[in-house]
């Protein structure tokens, strides 16, 4: 396929990937302490903090998936993006203050604090085996796409592509780095979806046009319960199980505010990221559903987000639209790149080697990012057979078998003293077992179809009643366990439980209140969109 883009495009495209590596540079002449390179001195503000909460989470697997899934589905995926919404706030107003309190560089620090060193090993291990399945390789396969679209390359050369340039600003300045230039792509990217949106809804004649030629029931985000993919069960009872590992729990995206200057940047960082992630469904899953009015629902999947940049935007825009797509990609590949790092460098590496200095550690964090990238590129062939041309239902599912367990243990640990160690590690074994068990069932009945009908509903039923029956599971064996063998020590659970953490005096700066009242207008406007589109 020759190239879509003509050379102002190309221009475009290299002005944007210069300036990330720009940022990188000038951030690898700053500190080089583990506080530096890790949590960029902890001393970012909350500007800065809500545009990388929401460009880390937007990558191109977002911007294609939502679209592709919008064109097979409607606006039922953008639950999801509302959803997060709600739970980025538990992010700043519950879960951060036990982070900040406690100064952990990572969430396996922080069950360790809670539970010990054996949930911290579980869950530094499953954290960088998700990365793989799920946010590397995906993330990969999704640039792939777009640029096999736009510029020709096959697969496996475009994700080489992204690859090198985004390993290269991360290793150089690590998160400082990587916080600096989600804001630069914070801005790209919502510019860019907007003017696509805009386009496409002027080619097909406007809002109610559109609305004309699609199925009436893409406009609903309510389904039946029996909606193989979006039922209102699943998306009410399980999507937040699944929101709350993800924003409140996984060190992708945790990591960002752990590098607050204080616990009101912190808090204002997620509310602004919360009133960004309501941009999502009209910037990417809306082009989605215009893509399918235009083509008169021939371009559907995950390849109608790239076949609308190639054909519908003029000279210069579509570049600047591309340089949009790659700055989601290149965002969430940069902090899965440092985040990956950290988690290997300071709960395995420095477990292993406690002696090892400050250099050794990032150089190895370095090596070991590098091992991610390649196992990522390997997983890619198989995410096509698995996602049916909807990424992101992919990308859900597989998070749905994995964060039950650890939502679990992280809710129960903060809200209930009485679980323990034994009971948390109970929980997330039994999690890992019945999750794998439901993946590898998927994986082989996508292969080889089962025809007995008890195997074919365990490996069909949504995965996000999968995630409600994992996660009552794990928190009936949490209990039980927990109460079946002895009470933690008053001691150990110091400012890692409400019941153990000293009360600090109220805060009444005028930050503090601004966030609350902001907090407030969020939920409302939550709930007039989801009663508008109900």
């Amino acid at each position: 396929m020759a190239s879509a883009l003509a050379l102002p495009d190309l221009l475009i495209v290299v002005a944007y990937i210069l300036l990330v590596i720009g940022i990188g540079v000038y951030f690898s002449r700053r500190g080089k302490t583990r506080v530096d390179y890790f949590l960029a001195g902890r001393n970012i503000g909350w500007l800065a903090i809500g545009a990388s909460l929401f460009a880390t989470n937007i990558s191109s697997e977002h911007l294609l998936g939502l679209a592709g899934t919008g064109s097979k589905s409607g606006l039922a995926v953008g639950h999801f993006e509302w959803l997060a919404c709600i739970i980025v706030l538990l992010l700043g107003w519950v879960f951060t203050p036990f982070y900040l309190r406690t100064g952990v560089f990572t969430m396996p620090e922080f069950l360790e604090r809670r539970y010990g060193k054996s949930a911290r090993w579980y869950l530094s291990i499953i954290s960088i085996v998700a990365y793989v399945l799920t946010k590397i390789s995906i993330s990969l396969y999704a640039g792939g796409i777009l640029l096999h679209a736009v510029v020709g390359w096959d697969m496996y050369t475009s994700a080489v592509v992204i690859v090198v340039i985004t390993g290269l600003y991360t290793v150089l300045g690590g998160l400082s780095a990587v916080i600096y230039t989600d804001l630069v792509q914070m801005f790209i990217l919502i510019f860019g979806s907007i003017a696509l949106t805009l386009i496409g809804l002027d080619r097909a004649g406007g809002w109610d046009a559109v609305v004309a030629a699609t199925p009436p029931d893409f406009w609903h985000m309510f389904k039946p319960m029996s909606d193989p993919d979006f039922p209102w069960t699943g998306i009410v009872f399980g999507a937040p199980i699944l929101g709350i590992w993800y924003w409140c729990t996984d060190q992708y995206i945790v990591q960002r505010v752990l590098s607050a200057r204080n616990l009101d940047h912190a808090q204002a960082g997620t509310v602004f990221a919360g009133f960004l992630k309501i941009l999502p469904v009209f910037l990417l899953v809306l082009p989605g559903i215009i893509g399918y009015a235009l083509s008169g629902g021939e371009v559907t999947g995950d390849r109608s987000f790239a076949w609308m940049i190639a054909t519908l935007l003029p000279t210069g825009m579509k570049g600047l639209v591309v340089a949009g797509l790659l700055a989601a990609l290149m965002s969430s590949l940069s902090a899965m790149f440092n985040s990956t790092s950290t988690l290997f460098t300071i709960d395995i590496y420095q477990k292993l080697r406690p002696a090892a200095d400050e250099r050794e550690t990032v150089r190895v964090g370095r090596i070991v990012t590098a091992a991610m990238v390649a196992l990522g590129l390997l997983w890619i062939p198989f995410i096509g057979m698995l996602s049916d041309e909807r990424m992101y239902v992919y990308l859900q599912s597989v998070q749905g078998y994995i964060s039950p367990p650890i939502a679990a243990v992280f809710l129960f640990g903060i809200f209930w003293r009485r679980v323990n160690a034994r009971g948390a590690m109970a929980a997330l074994l039994t999690g890992l077992l019945l999750g794998a068990a439901r993946f590898i069932l998927e994986i082989q009945h996508k292969i080889t179809p089962f025809h007995n009908d008890f195997l074919v509903f365990l490996a069909t039923v949504n995965f996000l009643h999968v995630a409600v029956f994992l996660f009552l599971v794990c928190s009936l064996v949490l209990v039980g366990v927990s109460l079946a063998s002895e009470a933690p020590a008053t001691a150990k659970l110091a400012n890692v439980t409400f019941s153990e953490t000293q009360r600090a005096p109220a805060r009444r700066s005028l930050m503090h209140r601004v966030n609350v009242a902001a907090s407030i207008l969020l939920v409302l406007t939550l709930l007039i969109l989801w009663w508008t589109f109900r």
